[in-house]
């Protein structure tokens, strides 16, 4: 097995990137430098709300610098290509990626390839999807679940590239184990470590040719970057201080489990 990884440069993507290069099955690497991790807060805010802004996006930043590396060692087995968004579909990265004659391509936080690279790519193209497809399709996907006060359903889906965003067919969602204390960041982390662990079983342990697909026929929703508001916060910091995880644990919100595809 001949594998390709495209992802992008922060931290987990790093950490995602690093677990498939130990299977020794990646002949590939391409990282598109993505923009700052810590947004500036929009200058209409109230006070309150501003202070959520920064708390969220700081917390998000020191969790996740916290869990994943800041860099990663790549073999020199391994074909490395850097990128910026402009050169991500470009006729020199389609040639790249032809010549390493890979058998399965799989994206992580990049933008959304053109259908001239997918023309072009192996005929076993998977995205990492941070959300749970169909339900939490989109943006932002890790954050919805905790304002619609479902924290164990934020997780990472694994399906077919198509050309419609997060709409392929699944091979495997994974979910993190939720423990007290969590934060809304330290379960989106955990959801990263969990689907990593998971891709590196998958891509030493089971044969390609073996696995199945489910397709997304359940009504969900996408979530646009337009649909996030910083008000929205007030939920997670002003409701409940970032313990949603231990209100659920404590049967204090309702409990309904999502119903999960799974590879192995």
């Amino acid at each position: 097995m001949r594998v390709i990884i495209m992802t992008g440069s922060h931290p987990r993507h790093y950490y995602v990137a690093e677990q498939l290069i130990k299977t020794g099955k990646v002949v590939g690497y391409l990282t598109e430098q993505r923009g700052s991790f810590v947004p500036s807060p929009p200058p209409h805010l109230t006070e309150q709300d501003k202070q959520n802004f920064i708390r969220h996006f700081h917390d998000r930043e020191q969790s996740e610098h916290a869990m994943f590396p800041e860099t990663i060692d790549v073999p020199d087995s391994v074909s490395v290509r850097k990128v910026t968004v402009d050169q991500l579909n470009s006729a020199e990265t389609i040639e790249w990626m032809h010549k390493l004659d890979a058998d399965l391509l799989i994206s992580y936080g990049v933008h959304k390839l053109s259908d001239e690279l997918l023309d072009e790519a192996p005929e076993r193209a998977w995205n990492i999807h941070g959300g749970l497809s169909p339900w939490y399709r989109g943006t932002t996907t890790l954050f919805w679940p905790f304002y619609m006060l479902q924290p164990n359903w934020a997780g990472m889906t694994v399906h077919k590239l198509s050309s419609k965003l997060d709409a392929g067919d699944i091979l495997h969602h994974a979910v993190p184990e939720l423990e007290y204390g969590d934060g809304i960041h330290d379960v989106a982390n955990k959801a990263v470590k969990q689907v990593a662990e998971d891709l590196h079983y998958i891509l030493s342990n089971l044969q390609l040719d073996e696995l199945s697909f489910t397709p997304q026929k359940s009504a969900g929703k996408l979530f646009l970057t337009s649909e996030w508001k910083p008000e929205h916060l007030r939920v997670i910091y002003q409701l409940f201080n970032n313990d949603i995880v231990d209100h659920f644990l404590d049967g204090k919100l309702p409990k309904v489990d999502p119903p999960l595809v799974r590879a192995f």
